[in-house]
């Protein structure tokens, strides 16, 4: 426990140190007496309103998106047992792109826009949920094999395909004006986030949910059979794990848009420095996902300030060669 506690220590001082800096750096850099005072409410300038109300908001978002997408890449991986779950595997994503992309496409209002996301990500997983209803309640083990993670592995699967040909769809008919927007959202923006505490409410009730949970799914990893035999209620957990990944993974879809790398890459990160004990594994990976993606946003907002790029790009080019290089290293 005190290593845990330890490892916690150590990756939240470095999220509070990578927050200060998203609040200070950008196209109008700022001294560390000017954010203290804009944090306190002391700066009624220029400084205060850049840093309350662009860059706090943002890094937050920032924060909170990249670790509820981290947390729900290791409770997939666990879910589906397999290393390369993400968490748009199900097809999550695809139904909040299409709903999202809908509603910029008709031209509605902005929270239609965010409502759009939250619907199309919550109907698909029923949609999924309801597909594979049996492997999410019932699990089997087949001629020693599991099979019921690559059913509802490959239920994800065809439907995300499915949700792709509607978004290409949507992106060929959509006028030209409306395409900058979409390509934004679709690869992460975080430039329009103007509140924050339902992402960060979500990822602090998703890590207090998940936790009861770690010590039955430190019994899956062993298998299934094993669970079991231990007395995990394999189906219930797999019923609530799957529930809790979607729910947290259309929260930040809503937030942020479509983010990817930082779920497949943090739990490899996790794993290989600190273990599989999923009760440290956790919320070390919502913490070091949320410090990763606020480094991402800094990065993206910076590099050719005063324009920005979407965090997407930063995380796919940074996740790629780290995910590489994971891969490789890794014994066969």
């Amino acid at each position: 426990m005190r290593r845990a506690l330890a490892i916690w220590l150590m990756l939240a001082a470095a999220g509070v140190a990578v927050f200060l800096l998203s609040l200070a750096v950008g196209s109008v850099p700022l001294s560390g007496a000017q954010v203290w005072h804009a944090l306190c409410g002391g700066a009624d300038d220029t400084a205060g309103a850049i840093v309350r109300e662009l860059r706090l908001p943002r890094a937050a978002a920032a924060f909170a998106c990249g670790g509820l997408l981290a947390l729900t890449g290791a409770l997939m991986q666990v879910l589906l047992r397999n290393p390369l779950a993400e968490p748009y595997v199900l097809g999550v994503s695809g139904g909040a792109a299409t709903g999202a992309l809908t509603a910029m496409l008709m031209m509605w209002p902005l929270w239609t826009v965010q409502a759009g996301a939250a619907g199309g990500a919550l109907f698909s997983m029923v949609l999924v949920a309801t597909l594979a209803r049996r492997d999410l309640l019932h699990p089997q083990v087949q001629g020693g094999h599991h099979e019921a993670g690559s059913r509802l592995l490959l239920t994800g699967v065809i439907l995300a395909a499915g949700w792709g040909a509607l978004i290409t769809l949507i992106l060929s008919v959509a006028p030209e004006a409306r395409l900058r927007g979409m390509l934004f959202w679709l690869t992460g923006d975080l430039g329009g986030t103007a509140s924050y505490g339902l992402a960060l409410g979500a990822l602090a009730l998703a890590v207090l949910l998940a936790m009861p949970m770690a010590r039955s799914l430190n019994a899956m990893l062993m298998g299934e059979t094993v669970a079991q035999a231990l007395g995990v209620r394999v189906g219930a957990v797999r019923l609530s794990v799957f529930v809790l990944a979607s729910l947290a993974i259309a929260v930040a879809i809503t937030s942020a848009g479509s983010i990817g790398f930082v779920g497949l890459v943090v739990p490899h990160l996790v794993r290989l420095a600190w273990g599989n004990d999923q009760r440290l594994m956790l919320p070390a990976s919502a913490l070091l996902g949320g410090t990763l993606l606020m480094a991402a946003d800094l990065v993206a907002r910076t590099v050719i300030a005063p324009a920005q790029l979407p965090v997407g790009v930063i995380t796919a080019l940074l996740g790629v060669p780290t995910f590489l290089f994971l891969l490789l290293r890794r014994p066969r």
